[in-house]
């Protein structure tokens, strides 16, 4: 198997792990969203610092905070994303266990335009006459399912927002996978152990006071939330950027068939509309990136260009 088809492998089963998150949260269900936050921060830090041992990083993982600590910049854009990401996975986690399986695929699938207004603020990126098209296409399909809501679809919003807000921090900071999510955990480890103190104390706390299924799904919440991450590090290795970013849409989709077909929520035809609009969107989004890199890549010149963008 060619490096490509192994990347292309390792970024599809990593965004299906994503995508099938549900399923193991629902498990969770009967668990405050918080403590499973917390939980989940606690063991992927354990269970990353035992592969980065394992795998003989640890000095790599010394060095990686001996730089962060040297450079105070990029030591606190990390702290800020390790505060987003937790954020994020708590809207996530509660989303789920509360019934917003749709809103929370709207908010993944809207997340990579909502990255690229970013990019376009604070990294002067530029876009062609589609992506902006394809930009406003999206915000339009927002707009009807705010009206057919009722409401603006914070939980959605809120999703796409924190996670387009976690890459910008992350974007000039780069790390391994696993070294990075070890020490991103590590930032917010001691609130998680300090939460979990107080939990024990007042007798709120599941874990250890439950049963054994809840303590062991709790505990490998750790190794669920690593394995993805790793296989995204390998896959972005060896395919291109906007292959990679068209593969991202399993993720969303996963989620939404799971939450209409096995949970049953509501999907009416206003909501169907309106991701049929994101879809379209998102093929108009994808193509454009596809024709850009391939002229660039037949064009020297502007490849440069792009390069330098």
């Amino acid at each position: 198997m060619s490096n490509e088809k192994k990347g292309v492998l390792s970024a599809f089963l990593a965004y299906a792990f994503w995508g099938a998150f549900p399923l193991y949260w629902k498990l969770l269900e009967h668990v405050p969203s918080m403590e499973i936050l917390l939980s989940r921060v606690i063991w992927s830090f354990v269970f990353t610092v035992l592969a980065v041992i394992v795998f003989g990083m640890r000095k790599d993982l010394i060095a990686d905070l001996k730089y962060l600590w040297s450079h105070q910049k990029h030591f606190w854009q990390l702290a800020g994303a390790s505060f987003v990401i937790s954020m994020n996975w708590y809207l996530y986690i509660w989303a789920v266990n509360h019934n917003h399986l749709i809103e929370t695929s709207l908010g993944y699938y809207i997340n990579p335009l909502l990255s690229v207004i970013l990019g376009v603020i604070f990294f002067k990126e530029t876009l062609s006459r589609a992506q902006w098209i394809a930009t406003g296409i999206a915000f339009f399909a927002v707009i009807i399912l705010t009206v057919n809501y009722g409401s603006v679809p914070w939980v959605a919003l809120l999703i796409a927002v924190s996670f387009a807000i976690y890459g910008v921090l992350k974007k000039k900071i780069k790390l391994d996978a696993t070294r990075g999510l070890a020490i991103e955990t590590l930032f917010i480890l001691p609130f998680a152990l300090g939460y979990y103190v107080y939990l024990f104390t007042t007798n709120h706390a599941s874990f250890l006071h439950v049963d054994v299924k809840t303590d062991i799904l709790m505990i490998v919440s750790g190794i669920v939330t690593a394995v993805p991450l790793i296989l995204f590090a390998k896959g972005a290795q060896n395919i291109p950027l906007y292959l990679l970013g068209f593969i991202q849409y399993v993720s969303p989709t996963i989620t939404l068939v799971i939450g209409v077909v096995l949970y049953k929520e509501p999907f009416s035809q206003v909501e169907l509309l309106a991701f049929s609009i994101i879809w379209a969107a998102l093929l108009l989004f994808s193509g454009s990136k596809i024709i850009e890199t391939r002229r660039a890549h037949h064009n020297p010149r502007e490849k440069a260009d792009t390069i330098k963008v």
